[in-house]
């Protein structure tokens, strides 16, 4: 076993990938059956966050099917389009290549705005480029489609003045 693979499997890690794969194919379960649905997820290692305007009751039955659909193999059920790795993807590649644009490019404000087109041109093809790089990291690296015996345990409602919130808590 390779030491990314010892440091995936690490059981806070290997948790936090798993319930990042319940929460995106719970968030794109709910999005199906409402396509207006503005709700975002966040995970960690003792369960997920979703924060929108979402029932309790949708918000449950959409966790259990897509836990079923998770255990039954849909693996694509947890490669979410708008997920942060794709945005950290695409930002570190498009960054890098602006970075490199300017490498050994003598200061100077007009100087700099003469390279714009070239950055411009850059980035653009960096982001691009990074467009597969995001569901290759996230279905190799921040999550793990395969949860096992991740089981839902407690469903809680925060109700807060600006934003209806749901802790989802899971256990191996």
């Amino acid at each position: 076993m390779s030491f990314v693979d010892q440091v995936l499997n690490w059981p806070p890690i290997s948790r936090v990938r798993r319930n990042h794969a319940l929460e995106h194919a719970t968030l794109q379960i709910m999005a199906r059956k409402r396509p207006t649905l503005m709700a975002a997820g966040y995970s960690d290692t003792n369960g997920l966050w979703v924060v929108g305007q979402v029932s309790t009751e949708e918000l449950e039955e959409a966790v259990k099917e897509a836990t079923a659909r998770l255990r039954a193999g849909e693996r694509q059920l947890a490669i979410h389009p708008n997920c942060g790795t794709n945005f950290v993807a695409a930002g570190a590649v498009a960054g890098s290549l602006a970075w490199l644009g300017m490498l050994g490019h003598p200061g100077g404000f007009r100087r700099n705005l003469e390279r714009l087109p070239l950055l411009v041109t850059l980035v653009t093809v960096g982001i691009i480029v990074a467009q597969p790089l995001g569901p290759i990291l996230q279905s190799r690296f921040t999550v793990n489609a395969d949860i096992g015996e991740l089981k839902v345990v407690e469903i809680a409602r925060l109700q807060r003045p600006d934003v209806m919130t749901h802790r989802v808590r899971t256990v191996n």
